[in-house]
């Protein structure tokens, strides 16, 4: 399967791919090289916004803005100034903790993730609380805890919410009240085998399976509707970190990868480490919501 490099960014922590279908843009994000990046496929112009502090996850305002996860809260981010506004602060000590990994569901409710990330030192590790956001009632405690949330994916009729727990390397699948956005049932979708690295994001397909990568096993992982394995697509990297289907017809899957703490011989080897790239697979993806209201 053909690879097509979109953007060498060199990025130190590539991230959060997402299709804004009525910019017809794909945003994404550096986590530790904090800013906000657009491209546009039709014309390959791009737009950058860098940030103050570590960027864990990011969705779009009905006002023409962005909301942005930072360690220290959840910001609007004006994309005509650059200004930041503070929405709601941090839920945690953000000397320990960042916010890491977001998505929307069809209601504008926007999930986000907790990693457990010191700014310094090497306390013990201990798990930070998923959360949820809406504009009118701020930040809401979820019933899940991990050291890293990851590979957050709504199913098509938004009653499935999956996520990972990437340390433990295990895949979970939560049933979503759509209405009151509450969740239940967690239960065990899939396991990645330690040689392959660790769950990282993930995106649904028009079959209702689930594609993960696998940030230090360099592959995208397909499992189907059942949990089980379809097949790997092997990366010209070796820290993937998620991907998403892109365009008017869904049918092109875009790939963020990573170069967060390789030594310079690593990346002479890796020279595409942390560059945007993109594929044609067999099948198309559904629309992922994008609005936080």
């Amino acid at each position: 399967m053909m690879i097509e490099t979109v953007i060498d960014a060199h990025a130190t922590i590539g991230e959060s791919p997402l299709w804004v279908a009525h910019e017809r843009a794909l945003y994404w994000i550096d986590v530790k090289a904090p800013a906000l990046h657009r491209y546009e496929p039709a014309t390959g112009a791009t737009r950058t916004w860098q940030v103050t502090s570590d960027l864990g996850g990011f969705a779009m305002l009905e006002d023409g803005g962005a909301l942005v996860a930072l360690r220290y809260g959840l910001h609007r981010l004006d994309l005509h100034s650059g200004k930041l506004e503070i929405l709601a602060p941090p839920p945690f000590d953000p000397s320990l903790f960042r916010f890491n990994e977001g998505a929307c569901d069809a209601r504008g409710r926007f999930w986000i993730g907790i990693m457990f990330d010191p700014e310094e030192g090497s306390p013990p590790e201990r798990p930070g609380q998923l959360h949820s956001f809406t504009l009118d009632e701020g930040l809401r405690a979820e019933p899940d805890a991990a050291e890293l949330h990851n590979g957050m994916a709504f199913s098509a009729d938004g009653s499935t919410l999956f996520l990972s727990h990437s340390n433990a390397r295990q895949i979970f699948k939560f049933d979503c009240e759509a209405a009151t956005g509450r969740l239940c049932n967690r239960r065990l979708f899939a396991t990645i085998p330690e040689k392959l690295g660790i769950p990282d994001g993930a995106a649904i397909d028009s079959d209702n399976a689930y594609w993960c990568a696998l940030h230090g096993g360099g592959k995208l992982r397909r499992f189907r509707a059942d949990g089980s394995v379809d097949r790997d697509i092997d990366m010209p990297f070796s820290q993937p970190t998620m991907c998403a289907f892109a365009d008017d017809e869904l049918a092109t899957l875009y790939v963020t990868s990573a170069s967060d703490k390789m030594s310079d011989a690593q990346k002479r080897l890796e020279p595409l480490a942390g560059a945007l790239v993109r594929l044609q697979p067999d099948v198309r993806g559904i629309e992922r919501p994008y609005l936080a209201r």
